[in-house]
């Protein structure tokens, strides 16, 4: 039962991490919004979007790492997650 719980707590921090993506996006495109806080978003998304921006570079100012990594964790990880937990906790 613990493990479940566990479990659950991940699928919940892939989804929180998806809304803070998001957030650090629609804030490039409205710099007015911006303030210090941005600072933190940008420790917490930038480390991850490196990587892919690595492989898939900004095509004409479009930057598509973060489409790639919203729809690997909302159409990949996050199922995935959740078959397992529902499959190891309520089976």
């Amino acid at each position: 039962m613990f493990m479940c719980t566990i479990d659950q707590w991940i699928v919940g921090i892939f989804r929180l991490y998806s809304i803070i993506l998001f957030v650090y996006a629609l804030l490039s495109w409205l710099p007015d919004l911006r303030g210090p806080w941005v600072r933190y978003l940008a420790m917490l998304v930038e480390p991850v979007l490196t990587p892919i921006r690595r492989i898939v570079p900004p095509i004409g100012g479009l930057d598509m790492a973060f489409l790639i990594l919203i729809v690997l964790i909302n159409f990949v990880i996050v199922p995935l997650l959740q078959r397992a937990v529902f499959g190891a906790c309520y089976f």
